[in-house]
């Protein structure tokens, strides 16, 4: 069994049949239901309804706004948002009921002595004795009022529709334009008052804002001459020249001295200034002073060189061209020196210099900060005289406006489609009642069939053998009859091999090929029969069962129901003949116990005298015996058993059989029995062959299923007689 591994599927084949089973109750409350209804549209009261349509302008109030100082003064969803918000106001609403006097109509005042006898009958139930003032009347009044309003914006548009709900069309004409044009005149009674407040507050205002404006400027003009500004753009274009010409004499002065510092660096690395040394810096021998001096001194060494072929070293003009060529070198030698502490000198005055500038162009970014800072003082004291200016120049503008012209009595709505009065009712919409009604109580039956489909915890048909216990169904025996009589229960263990019941006898037949297709791979020589419960139709079940297999193969049925025996009695056997509790007690008897039915085609072993332990009885030793004797005697043995929730019998014997039959009783035996039964047979490794679903109403399932529409009467039966 795999109920909890099962995956759920929306079965809609079986919503549909659950809607079909109740659908005459559904039906019928739904027309009950739509009864009331239409009984409840046809006694209300027709409210009828009028609609006045303003157009809201987008006109901007001349009052002075911090909006307008600043220039962001427009129309806005906010704008619109607000206007709809005081049409649908309570303080509005009240206008109009005083306009309209509305507190004598009692329609709209429950307080009303023609509503009298309904304010009485409320006063005693709510306790209220005392009589209601006179704000209480106009409060509750201007609710009932407030209620029967709606406002609706139209779309994209600055339109508004303001209706009135009313019994009596001429009121509701009356009331909606009333309340539009009140509308207005709260639009205009609200501008008098600001245009009032506003030209008080104006006046204060300005004489501040004069001296405010002439405070600013004495600081301006003090602040000019404390700083001697005449002026400050100039002054700043000076100073930018000059740092200008600063910096460009800073770059030229950095690269001669990073021109120098290269061979300064070399002429300090060499130590000592010999004629060697000096002779290795480039910038020394490309001298043209040196050069020349290079070329004199190699054309004394040529010349000493040539007279050393001629004369020895004491010669006088060796001696004379030795004294000339030492004369040369040393005038090389003072020269270069003289060349080395001119590159010094000028790499110490280029570096002088650049340190010079670098100071002029720090002291002239020092001139500007300080510029600037006066620069920026001086634009905060310009910034506060301009703001002055253009806000006591707003004012003054305004409050000359305000004194001259008297365009803020005019209102930015008007009425651009006044209502007229109805003809139709705008409620109750009677065809819309009566159809919800017939619509939800039709939903709510279907509700009711699905909650008591789920309530419903019995086994009725197929789908719920399938959908509930997740077992192979073998087959079904249909309900022919109610038990009356012990004849009646005879008949019905008899009805395979009977006659007059045709399609009981061709459900067995199909319940005995479901068995055998069931023991095909494993074979099942031995069946055990049983329930859940007394009263499932077991016994009549397994004798039947038992008669089919008795014509095709030697069949023995026995009853080991050895608490409440059956078998003996509606088969007609005597009621002292031995049974299996003797043969279980001497196995010699078993001959004895073993009595034939040739006219049912089979065998049968009575239960036998009851015994006090039954459970311990077949739980011996010999009765196991018997029972291997026995499977070599019959092909097929049928045992009927006690129910699985009396008692342990049958969960005992499912271990001693080769597969179980599982008999619930349509329409009756509870999911949770049958599901807590088959679970204690796949915990005791019991082999389930299946269900079998006893007295089932074919021609009720048919009605409301397709699974056995047809099932029996395509053939032409019919049974009439009882089964037990």
């Amino acid at each position: 069994m795999n109920n909890q591994s099962a995956v759920e599927v929306i079965d809609l084949t079986h919503y549909w049949q659950v809607i079909r089973r109740q659908l005459t109750k559904i039906i019928l409350f739904s027309a009950v239901v739509t009864m009331i209804a239409v009984l409840v549209a046809l006694a209300m009261t027709p409210v009828y309804r009028a609609t006045a349509t303003i157009l809201i302008e987008a006109q901007e109030a001349k009052v002075l706004s911090i909006e307008e100082v600043y220039g962001l003064g427009s129309a806005s969803d906010e704008y619109y948002q607000t206007q709809f918000e005081i049409l649908k106001s309570r303080e509005l609403a009240k206008r109009t009921v005083l306009e309209l006097n509305l507190v004598e109509n009692p329609e709209f005042n429950p307080y009303h002595p023609a509503n009298k006898k309904s304010f009485s009958i409320k006063a005693m139930i709510m306790g209220e004795g005392e009589p209601p003032t006179d704000a209480e009347i106009l409060a509750k009044t201007v609710d009932t009022f407030w209620s029967a309003v709606s406002i609706s914006p139209v779309r994209k548009t600055q339109l508004v529709k303001v209706s009135v709900d009313s019994e009596s069309p001429e009121m509701a004409m009356t009331a909606a334009n009333t309340m539009a044009q009140q509308f207005i005149e709260s639009q205009l009674d609200a501008k008098i008052e600001v245009t009032q407040q506003a030209a008080g507050w104006l006046s204060d205002r300005l004489g501040g804002l004069k001296a405010k404006l002439e405070e600013s400027e004495r600081q301006l003009q003090a602040y000019r001459e404390a700083n001697d500004l005449v002026d400050v753009e100039g002054v700043d274009t000076l100073v930018a020249k000059e740092i200008d010409q600063i910096t460009e004499k800073l770059v030229e002065a950095r690269s001669r001295r990073l021109e120098l510092q290269g061979t300064y660096e070399q002429l300090q690395s060499l130590g000592e200034l010999t004629y060697e040394n000096l002779s290795s810096l480039p910038s020394i021998i490309s001298s043209p002073v040196v050069v020349n001096l290079r070329e004199a001194e190699t054309e004394a060494e040529l010349k000493v060189s040539e007279l050393k072929k001629r004369y020895g070293p004491l010669h006088p003009k060796m001696i004379a061209a030795e004294s000339d060529l030492e004369a040369v070198r040393d005038s090389v030698l003072t020269q270069m020196r003289r060349i080395a502490t001119s590159i010094e000198n000028n790499y110490l005055v280029a570096k002088s210099k650049e340190r010079s500038l670098e100071q002029a162009l720090t002291n002239s970014k020092s001139d500007v900060r300080n510029l600037n800072r006066t620069e920026f003082t001086l634009g905060e004291y310009q910034r506060e005289v301009q703001t002055n200016r253009k806000l006591y120049e707003a004012f003054f503008n305004r409050v000359s406006e305000t004194s001259a012209t008297g365009d803020l009595q005019t209102a930015n709505a008007r009425v651009v489609d006044p209502a007229i009065k109805p003809v139709i009712p705008a409620k109750p919409n009677k065809k819309l009642i009566v159809l919800l009604a017939l619509v939800v109580s039709g939903m709510f039956g279907v509700a009711l069939a699905f909650l008591l489909d789920i309530l419903d915890a019995t086994i009725k048909n197929l789908d719920d053998v399938e959908r509930k216990l997740d077992v192979p169904m073998l087959g079904l025996l249909p309900l022919v009859g109610k038990k009356q009589d012990a004849g009646d229960a005879e008949q019905m263990v008899r009805a395979f091999v009977g006659e007059g019941m045709d399609g009981f006898r061709e459900s067995v037949r199909t319940l005995r090929t479901g068995l055998t297709l069931a023991s095909m791979e494993q074979p099942a020589s031995v069946i055990l029969v049983t329930s859940s419960v007394p009263s499932e139709g077991k016994t009549t079940s397994s004798t039947n069962i038992a008669e089919a297999f008795g014509q095709m193969e030697k069949t023995l049925l026995i009853d080991c129901d050895m608490r409440r025996p059956s078998v003996a009695k509606k088969l007609g056997l005597a009621p002292n003949v031995p049974g299996l509790s003797n043969a279980v007690a001497y196995p010699d008897m078993l001959d004895e116990c073993i009595q034939s039915r040739p006219e049912l085609g089979i065998d049968v072993i009575s239960a036998g005298p009851i015994p006090p332990n039954p459970l311990e009885l077949l739980g011996s030793k010999n009765f196991r015996e018997i029972l291997e004797t026995l499977r070599g005697r019959y092909q097929r043995i049928i045992i009927d058993s006690a129910p699985m929730q009396a008692v342990s019998d049958a969960l005992y014997l499912s271990t001693l059989v080769d597969g179980v039959v599982y008999i619930v009783k349509a329409d009756a035996t509870k999911d949770k029995l049958v599901q807590d039964g088959l679970a204690k047979l796949d915990n005791n490794n019991a082999r389930v062959l299946g269900v079998v679903l006893n007295q089932v109403n074919v021609e009720r399932e048919a009605k409301y299923t397709d699974s056995y529409s047809g099932y029996y009467d395509v053939y032409g039966y019919s049974s009439k007689s009882s089964q037990g």
